[in-house]
């Protein structure tokens, strides 16, 4: 998961991530078909958990994705894992951009890596979507729901993705993964809110379970669209996709919804209407549409999105240990490690919101109307 995306803007390498560059050349050359150096390497800003470069010949760019030097967390910054995910859905057209190759030789550049393709086009760091006319700003948000939607219905067995993760129970084992590492991670501290919600979360997951291949990190400013067109050319940073509930992931994705604008691209204190917005009512109706679903009762809903901020703070307090050990990636360190408790209170907020009407999904009304209070 990356705060502010990966591909932010590039520069020059930051001190602590640089490598033998000539070395890289020379596997590229090897590995890349399409690969004429001279190599220039310049480093994106963002790229929080896996440093991130964008290689230029005179010909092409590509990109690199790598793990990050010091001392990992076990199972943490898989690059093998997004190369794979990545190759699996480019074989049914899926939009992700097309990976080169993937290297585990670590006398290259002194971690795993691999290289994919740097898709030209737009990406939006603000989901008001300033840059684009009014009139068609609902647009994107049907292509951003279309894409997530079309994720979700993929056969991931068909393409290869039967052992990418276990089927069943994904909340339980979600809530016990990033409660264990949140309790591991001693320098970074403790939160009182996030203490509530491993309390809570446990004893109030929605009945049935789905399976579905998820990208864990849903958002806008992770999408690459046409230059000129709504429609979504690549979706990045696969780091947190897994076989889990794809109700998970659109919790996750709808957080924008319930975010302000500081992290990441909230839209929380917008004026929705009139930006020409599809609020969250239509746009949950317009998922729903797509996948087949009849609908997601309120109280539900309000647990994906706590959900999904219970897992962001978490990640977020894994920075904050990261700084403190002195391995964090990002030069926005500080500035995720200082947002851990504003998130986990937004994040405990969401199971205390009161009862709402329902919405009107598939041509019915589907949702919960006045729902009973949920005990806290």
């Amino acid at each position: 998961m990356t705060p502010h995306g990966a591909f932010g803007g590039s520069g020059p390498v930051r001190e602590a991530h640089r490598f033998d560059e000539k070395r890289l050349a020379q596997w590229l050359t090897a590995a890349v078909p399409d690969f004429t150096g001279p190599l220039t390497v310049e480093q994106f800003r963002g790229g929080q958990s896996n440093p991130t470069y964008r290689l230029i010949t005179p010909r092409r760019s590509f990109v690199l994705r790598r793990k990050p030097p010091g001392v990992l967390l076990k199972g943490a910054h898989a690059v093998e894992r997004e190369a794979r995910v990545l190759q699996s859905l480019g074989t049914v057209g899926y939009p992700v951009p097309r990976v080169h190759g993937l290297c585990t030789d670590e006398e290259v550049i002194g971690t795993w890596f691999y290289v994919m393709d740097y898709v030209e086009g737009r990406i939006f760091w603000n989901a008001t979507l300033p840059e684009v006319e009014r009139e068609v700003r609902p647009q994107y948000f049907d292509a951003m729901n279309e894409a997530l939607a079309r994720l979700h219905a993929v056969d991931y067995r068909q393409i290869g993705l039967a052992d990418y993760g276990r089927p069943g129970n994904y909340f339980a084992r979600q809530i016990e993964r990033w409660s264990r590492q949140y309790r591991e991670d001693t320098e970074a501290g403790r939160n009182p809110d996030m203490d509530r919600l491993i309390e809570w979360l446990p004893q109030h997951v929605p009945p049935g379970d789905e399976t579905s291949l998820v990208h864990g990190d849903y958002r806008i400013d992770n999408l690459i669209f046409h230059p000129t067109e709504a429609r979504v050319m690549a979706v990045l940073d696969w780091e947190l996709s897994t076989l889990g509930h794809p109700l998970a992931d659109f919790g996750n994705h709808l957080m924008m919804y319930r975010l302000p604008p500081r992290l990441i691209a909230g839209l929380l204190g917008g004026d929705l209407p009139a930006l020409n917005i599809p609020g969250e009512a239509e746009y949950v109706a317009a998922y729903c549409r797509r996948i087949g679903r009849d609908g997601i009762a309120d109280l539900d809903l309000d647990f994906y999105v706590a959900f999904g901020l219970f897992r962001m703070t978490a990640i977020l307090h894994g920075i904050k240990g990261r700084l403190a050990r002195g391995t964090a990636a990002s030069t926005q360190a500080k500035e995720y490690a200082d947002a851990v408790d504003w998130m986990a209170e937004l994040a405990w907020s969401q199971v205390r919101r009161p009862p709402r009407h329902s919405v009107e999904c598939c041509g019915e009304s589907s949702l919960s109307v006045g729902s009973p209070e949920r005990s806290t």
